[in-house]
């Protein structure tokens, strides 16, 4: 189409290109058009029609592309200057537009929306060991009872291989719509091109999944919408007004294939309905629309029941539905019973994780709320955090290695090694899909020791980084390496696990914390190890800032391992001191720039003031002050104090603005600041010499927070009044402005606060109708969500209704509300099940 246009024109085009001629010469005949066959961009290296090699993938584009790239530039730029080129359009291969700067050509680049975040996988490392995973069907050929009597399969783009008489193959430069439009219906791939003949002609649609293909659960998921639509309309049914018709969830998914760039800083949200998809079974963990969630635990299931040993579900429906998915587990092992079509990977890896003989333990942690208090945790604030309704699951399960059903690539791995069955730890991530992470994770325990010791947590960390499909596993499988190393552990048996969190990502809610406290949960009951809410949650920080590499405060694992439902967990984070819960008076309801650099302004100004107090205290104590009333003034011993400061928030507001603020630089950059004074002193983060560094909005708001937290605390235990009210939502509102002075939170989060405050001061607010006081972004400063306060009545719930409409209207987007809360992972404490009879397994 673009070659068209160009010569409509009245240009001349030259178009390099490896694709046969009939491409371009069925649709234009002119002499304007002029053909070089040349291939500059290798594309992807599949090891058959569905399965990319991401490994030869890179290897080829080095041999055709990177080793060679003198040469082709040269050849290149010598050809545009023969013919006199004035443009170079191209569907981003790199080397064409490097060779039109080098010839002083404008290039522009003509692609699909989405082009970066298809590619992003073939640009990732891949290690040697995923040849072994790659399917690679050998002699597989067609045969005619493949298709019922009396059907015909015609064959686009077959090989040279003989066909049965029921299958017809169709010239190279047939066009396929024509022959679409008059089948009944069709079989390939899922993909761009036959999604959209298959939306256009109504024509049924029998596809295969394809690894590592980045944009299939959109693809899928506009198929889906588009079934739902036809069939309404067939129905007589119009849901036209309706958030979740197939009209509006059509129109999300065109959306949503924008949205699939995610590039950084932009108020992007993935719509609701996408975000919280179920899979194919229909059961996915942590829903709390579930019908039957109030019935019996297996009522639904054909599965046989467990037998619960120790522990109590606690009447979480979250937790009950995700006993029925564990029950179920065999039906998908079973072939018979579970038929292919309906697989999805990690399902199927997750039906031979367990040996149903031997006994399984349940834990769980949910996500967290922060009310106020946020960003100043690593500062030593005080902060009031709630868990969340929404939670991860995780199953374990300790089994001696000759009795771990191993995966195939495991079970070659071992035997590579010529050695006998070996402790090894294998996991599935319910949710990867939606997420684009690898399902399945697995490694020999022997990993983690270098010698009779574990490995360092540098080491873990690179481990882990080698290939980014594969890095959430840090959060799960660190949390062993955390307990060989804190507590001198060593794990002799194979452990299989399983993980399932309905805590959404990247909204700033804590989802990762979740899952570290969860997984180190069920490991330590699993193993017998007795392990203190307050110590898990301080060793599961060790693995996010250790073996993850991310510099996070302890609050998010505090919350999740030692909240209780409905109620607000008071800490001290110097280190995780708990001050007690806060209960949530009955009339009030709380619902619901990057992180790092904040982190290290905040230490670059403790550090100055703590040089600034040392300075001034030795300068007293060397006699040159010039009074002793001078001296009573400062206080000797409070200088000697700031100058050993341990935390920021130790340092009152009123010494920060009295001694401290004015010496303070808005902005430093790394290389001045360790050029004056060597470190800050924060062993979680690294100081860039190139990079500048906020430093004075970053060191006032966790002093100013810890003020502000307590004084919210107290307010949460006076009188009830609207006074109280308008107190405690003005703090709040500070918080988020105090963060944005800091350069985090986000457009989206933005919007949202200015649509609380409009509604709060509306004229019918005003004149007695209001509900809602104040508002604040939660978590890091980078996620995506807010927390209100209001009254605890059906109106607040209208009004939230109302932003919510209100922003969508706005942005096109629905926001999640969070409500709701339930118990910390200690108060969770484990189950422990076990099949009453075994199913038969192979």
């Amino acid at each position: 189409m673009v070659v068209r246009h160009l010569i409509l024109a009245g240009h001349d085009v030259h178009v390099v290109t490896g694709a046969p001629d009939f491409v371009f010469t069925t649709e234009i005949q002119s002499p304007r058009l002029f053909l070089r066959k040349l291939v500059l961009d290798c594309g992807a290296v599949q090891a058959d029609a569905l399965t990319v090699d991401r490994l030869a993938s890179l290897e080829k584009y080095s041999e055709t592309a990177v080793a060679p790239r003198a040469s082709i530039l040269e050849t290149e730029v010598k050809w545009l200057n023969s013919i006199k080129a004035d443009l170079v359009v191209s569907d981003v291969v790199a080397v064409a537009c490097r060779a039109a700067a080098d010839a002083g050509i404008r290039s522009v680049c003509v692609t699909n929306f989405s082009w970066d975040f298809i590619y992003a996988e073939y640009v990732m490392a891949a290690g040697y060991h995923h040849r072994s995973i790659v399917w690679q069907p050998a002699g597989w050929k067609l045969k005619e009872e493949y298709l019922p009597p009396g059907w015909l399969c015609l064959v686009c783009g077959a090989s040279e291989q003989e066909l049965p008489p029921n299958f017809i193959k169709l010239p190279k430069d047939v066009y396929t719509p024509d022959v679409m439009a008059a089948s009944d219906c069709m079989l390939g791939k899922i993909g761009y091109g036959t999604v959209s003949e298959a939306l256009a002609y109504k024509l049924p649609f029998v596809f295969v999944r394809r690894d590592y293909f980045n944009e299939e659960p959109f693809l899928r998921n506009m198929l889906e919408v588009a079934a739902r639509i036809l069939q309404d309309t067939a129905n007589g049914k119009n849901y036209a007004s309706d958030k979740l018709s197939g009209a509006r969830r059509l129109r999300d998914a065109i959306v949503l294939g924008y949205q699939l760039q995610r590039v950084p800083g932009r108020d992007i949200s993935i719509p609701e309905w996408y975000s919280s998809a179920e899979n194919e079974f229909g059961r996915r963990t942590g829903s709390h629309s579930d019908d039957n969630s109030n019935s019996s635990l297996f009522e639904n299931s054909d599965a046989v029941e467990f037998d619960i040993l120790h522990g109590d579900v606690m009447g979480l429906p979250d937790t009950m539905s995700f006993l029925r998915s564990l029950a179920e587990l065999d039906v998908a092992y079973d072939s018979e019973k579970f038929t292919e079509k309906h697989h999805v990977r990690e399902r199927k890896a997750a039906a031979g994780l367990f040996n149903w003989e031997e006994d399984i333990y349940v834990a769980r942690a949910p996500g967290r709320l922060d009310v106020i208090g946020g960003i100043a945790d690593y500062s030593g604030s005080l902060v009031l955090q709630m868990p969340i309704r929404e939670a991860c699951h995780v199953a374990v399960q300790k089994i001696q290695p000759s009795k771990q059903r191993l995966w195939k690539h495991a079970q070659a791995r071992q035997q590579a090694k010529g050695q006998g069955p070996t402790p090894v730890l294998q996991i599935v991530s319910y949710g990867s899909e939606l997420s684009n992470r690898g399902p399945t994770f697995d490694m020999d325990i022997s990993d983690f020791m270098d010698g009779d010791q574990p490995i360092s947590y540098e080491k873990a960390n690179s481990y882990f980084a080698r290939d980014p499909s594969q890095k959430w596993a840090a959060y799960v499988a660190g949390t062993i390496l955390v307990l060989m190393k804190e507590l001198d552990i060593r794990f002799e048996s194979s452990i299989s696990m399983l993980v399932s969190s309905a805590v959404p990502e990247g909204k700033g809610v804590s989802s990762s914390a979740s899952v570290e406290v969860a997984s180190m949960s069920a490991i330590a009951a699993a193993h017998g190890l007795n392990i203190s809410p307050r110590e898990l949650a301080l060793l599961c920080q060790k693995v996010e800032n250790s073996v993850v590499g991310a510099p996070c405060g302890v609050m998010d694992q505090m919350a999740s391992a030692c909240g209780e439902a409905n109620k607000l967990l008071a800490m001290v984070c110097q280190p995780a001191e708990v001050l007690g819960l806060v209960d949530i008076p009955s009339h009030i309801r709380i619902g619901g720039a990057d992180y790092g650099s904040v982190r290290i302004g905040a230490f670059m100004g403790r550090k100055m003031i703590k040089s600034t107090a040392s300075a001034m205290s030795s300068s007293y104590s060397n006699g040159n002050g010039n009074n002793l009333d001078e001296l009573e003034e400062y206080g000797i011993e409070l200088l000697h104090d700031e100058a050993s400061l341990d935390y920021l928030c130790n340092l009152a507001p009123h010494r920060f603005e009295a001694i401290y603020s004015q010496n303070l630089p808005d902005t430093m950059t790394g290389e001045a600041f360790l050029t004056k004074y060597d470190h800050h002193s924060d062993p979680v983060t690294v100081i860039d010499k190139k990079r500048s560094y906020g430093v004075k909005a970053a060191t006032r708001h966790p002093i100013y927070e810890n003020f502000r937290v307590k004084a919210f605390k107290a307010l949460l235990s006076s009188a009830s009044s609207e006074e109280q009210l308008t107190a405690l939502g003005e703090l709040m509102y500070q918080c988020h402005y105090s963060y944005s002075a800091c350069g985090l939170g986000s457009d989206g989060t933005d919007r949202l606060v200015q649509l609380v405050q409009e509604m709060q001061h509306s004229k019918a607010s005003l004149s007695g109708d209001g509900t809602l006081y104040g508002a604040k972004i939660t978590g890091g400063g980078s996620g995506g969500t807010i927390s209100v306060i209001g009254r605890n009545c059906l109106r607040s719930s209208e009004q939230i209704l109302q932003i919510q409409q209100r922003y969508r209207n706005a942005t096109g987007y629905m926001p999640f509300l969070f409500e709701g809360s339930s118990p910390g992972a200690g108060k969770f404490g484990h189950l422990r099940i076990r099949r009453r009879v075994a199913p038969t397994q192979d």
